[in-house]
């Protein structure tokens, strides 16, 4: 299969704003993306690897990558309500996710945000231009998602530094070239102070990448092994003791504004099952029942609500306030609601009358795969009962303990 790929739009160039670039953004899309990358297709396979790169690679020239990035760095230079907007219109369609989420929506501001000149000028075009794709080493054994407790270690010697440790559950290690890797400098007892941040290149001597199988049957998480890895300084990002600040950055980013296309995306996975449901006269009787009917009604809550957390968090960031612990409100939300949506999706399939019809046959095989992986949705980038947590302590200002 080949990416068909016809001219950019004119708004990648900063011709359209508003409406009509949010017009430019949905013809671009609706007209270049693969009939077999839509999930709610009969015609749909999983894209490879290559293919995959090769479509995030056109959607960038097309304008729908690096939106918000300065021109000077490989980026369009636009602005952050229309990054939103091309977010919904991606989430409109039932697109792949993208294979450098990491290095485009945590590795990439981060480096914006405290990367030297050069190493923006060195890593964001390569991250755009699908040339490095990311993965992200914080999580560990022992720590989870308590990255203060994590134990891998840097030490430096001149101008290098070598990093001994083992990262777990790293998404998409196997297929990256690079890993943005949180490691500790100073004393355990610290916990907060003497963390550092690296680029580390996955290809360097002494990193091993070791995948492991999933419910779903993929292989999309990693342990990542390092053993006596020498970084150069070149690739430190930050300075040695502001790597937990750099840290809460990126993780700030990844609750509150990555994927900010996920309440359009789960809108459109709502209007498929119903969609199929209707195509079934047992299954189009059940979602005319009061019973589900409400069911269905609260779902369409929480994807407003999530909408409304994603629209605020653009407006903070426009205004120049920062996310801070807001962002654990979103995460908690999204990934509890697309859960209960996931069951409720599955409950309703299941009661379909046999033969299948091609159309539930189609939905069966797209959420039966969102509902294995939504089982993880509320461990990734920090658990439930961290998010609890955080708005416990940072947002209710509650006393421990109650």
């Amino acid at each position: 299969m080949t990416v068909i790929e016809t001219e950019p739009p004119a708004a990648a160039s900063g011709d359209l704003s508003g409406e009509a670039y949010r017009v430019a953004m949905r013809r671009w899309l609706r007209a270049n993306l693969p009939a077999n990358f839509r999930s709610d297709s009969a015609a749909f396979s999983p894209p490879t690897l290559p293919q995959s790169i090769a479509w995030e690679a056109a959607m960038y020239r097309a304008g729908l990558a690096g939106i918000i990035w300065p021109k000077g760095y490989g980026g369009h230079g636009r602005t952050l309500r229309e990054h939103l907007i091309a977010n919904q219109e991606i989430g409109a369609l039932a697109m792949p996710e993208s294979v450098n989420s990491i290095g485009k929506e945590l590795a990439g501001p981060i480096i914006l945000a405290v990367g030297t000149e050069e190493q923006k000028r060195r890593f964001l075009p390569a991250i755009l231009e699908m040339r490095d794709i990311w993965c992200q080493g914080f999580s560990e054994p022992e720590a989870g998602s308590d990255l203060a407790g994590l134990r891998t270690r840097a030490t430096r010697s001149g101008d290098t530094w070598r990093i001994n440790g083992q990262k777990i559950w790293t998404s998409g290690a196997y297929r990256a070239q690079r890993c943005l890797v949180l490691a500790r400098t100073g004393p355990l007892e610290d916990r907060h102070r003497g963390l550092a941040m690296f680029a580390v290149r996955l290809d360097a001597k002494g990193v091993r990448v070791r995948p492991i199988k999933s419910i779903d049957g993929r292989e999309s998480f990693c342990e990542v092994f390092f053993d006596d890895v020498e970084v150069l300084q070149s690739d430190a990002l930050g300075a040695p003791d502001e790597g937990w600040a750099a840290a809460i950055r990126v993780l700030e980013i990844e609750r509150a504004t990555n994927r900010m296309y996920r309440a359009w995306r789960f809108e459109n996975e709502l209007r498929h099952v119903i969609s199929a449901c209707k195509a079934d006269p047992v299954l189009a009787q059940l979602v005319a029942e009061r019973h589900y009917e409400v069911r269905l009604g609260e779902i369409v809550v929480d994807i407003e609500v999530l909408k409304a957390h994603v629209e605020t968090a653009v407006d903070a960031l426009v205004n120049g306030d920062r996310i801070g612990a807001r962002g654990s409100l979103a995460k908690l939300h999204w990934s509890e609601a697309h859960q209960r949506f996931a069951a409720l999706t599955l409950e309703l399939l299941n009661q379909a009358s046999l033969p299948l019809h091609p159309a539930v046959q189609v939905a069966r095989r797209r959420f039966e795969a969102i509902y294995l992986q939504a089982r993880a949705e509320t461990i990734y980038a920090g658990t439930t009962e961290i998010q609890l947590g955080i708005i416990a302590d940072r947002i209710l200002q509650l006393s421990k303990g109650k």
